[in-house]
């Protein structure tokens, strides 16, 4: 066996070749990150090896660093083991009491690791396809939070500019009440607007919803209201409106992209009552390749949901805390799939009200819930079939 430790980073990589008998086959060398130095890589694995050796290729997960030379070793054919980086760190300080780390020790580190484990699972080619889909759903995920701080802002200056307002609609969110006040915003500019214009204007954003008694509603509001004038804040507020509606035809976008990839993946997690096209797309893709995965507690451990573990002599811990050590963005996706299918699903909604009766806090049932969708959706993605419900 013949180990391949790669420590990549943005301009080179430095990688190191060790053999099974712990013989140094080539030192840590360095390449640069460019065609040519993957082909000088690639001639050094195959002068290091005879035509009875078996290979093994590891380097960590370092974002998009990785992409192009995980693409590369994938393309030649070589069994390639993507690592996490928490793992080397601590498989590193496992093996000096000093603090050193360099590129050259996290080369060897990786080829150190590559020879101990027997339960590294091989980066597949499913896998790199699956980062697409990843890198659309996390893309996703910051547009919408990035759009949600800005409807907080909207909700804090018509506080400032109009309070009485957030009283005369049923959510300050809608296209109606975006389109008044990227018009008129403030109560200043409402209470002098002309009946017919503003009715029109309510008309036509609220597709026919609104029409005179709710312009005539807003413009006495507005002309009793208690809101500053601010010109500041006014445009202020009209900016904010215009990169909300920015965002939302981006994410529109974005959305339209990630539906077009899961019909192309047939996948059966979507037919799980309450897990849309959005939260399965987020879930397949954060896990990747579902046959890295030997169990559903490993899948677990991967989006940080296990609970610690603490024991020690006489002392055990009597709360488990939830690690929250593996991807953020996994964990976020099935927490929240779990409330849903939790409201959707009749088996799940028994077993989260069968927590509840325990005295389980919300969340924590909701937590136990979602364990339960990780084995449901583990047993569907290894067997391809989809859901049904229980008779």
């Amino acid at each position: 066996m013949i180990c391949i430790g790669i420590d990549v980073a943005k301009d080179k990589h430095d990688c190191f070749i060790i053999s099974s008998e712990g013989e140094v086959l080539s030192d840590v060398f360095t390449i640069p990150n460019s065609m040519e130095g993957f082909h000088c890589l690639l001639g050094k694995i195959r002068a290091s090896m005879t035509a009875q050796d078996s290979i093994k290729v590891g380097l960590e997960a370092t974002g998009h660093y990785s992409y192009n030379i995980l693409r590369f070793l994938l393309d030649t054919g070589l069994p390639t083991y993507v690592l996490n980086p928490l793992h080397t760190n601590l498989y590193r300080k496992s093996l000096s009491l000093r603090k050193t780390k360099t590129d050259r020790v996290d080369a060897k580190t990786i080829a150190a690791m590559l020879m101990s484990d027997v339960d590294l699972k091989p980066y597949t080619d499913t896998a790199y396809h699956n980062e697409e889909l990843k890198s659309l759903t996390r893309y996703r995920f910051d547009k919408v939070r990035e759009r949600a701080t800005l409807k907080q802002s909207v909700s804090r200056l018509v506080c400032i500019l109009f309070p009485e307002l957030e009283e005369l609609v049923p959510t300050l969110h809608m296209s109606s009440v975006y389109a008044l006040l990227d018009e008129f915003p403030g109560a200043k500019q409402i209470a002098g607007a002309h009946l017919t214009h503003l009715k029109t204007l309510l008309h036509n954003a609220s597709k026919g919803h609104y029409g005179r008694d709710t312009a005539i509603s807003i413009r006495d509001a507005a002309r009793t209201s208690i809101g500053s004038v601010m010109s500041a804040k006014s445009l202020e507020l009209r900016h904010t409106i215009r990169r909300i509606r920015a965002l939302d035809a981006e994410i529109a976008d974005i959305e339209s992209a990630i539906e077009s990839m899961m019909d192309q993946l047939h996948a059966p997690i979507t037919t799980i009552p309450g897990i849309g096209t959005r939260m399965g797309a987020m879930i397949l893709a954060e896990v990747g390749d579902f046959s890295r995965f030997d169990s559903p507690d490993k899948v677990l451990a991967y989006a940080g949901l296990s609970p610690s573990t603490y024991q020690s002599g006489q002392l055990t811990s009597g709360y488990a805390h939830m690690e929250k050590r593996g991807s953020r963005y996994l964990r976020f996706a099935l927490y929240n799939a779990a409330k849903y299918v939790c409201h959707w699903e009749p088996t799940f909604a028994a077993y989260l009200a069968k927590k509840r009766a325990e005295g389980k806090h919300y969340n924590v049932a909701i937590s136990h819930a979602a364990k339960k969708l990780v084995r449901l959706i583990f047993a569907l993605e290894k067997s391809g079939q989809p859901y049904r419900l229980a008779a």
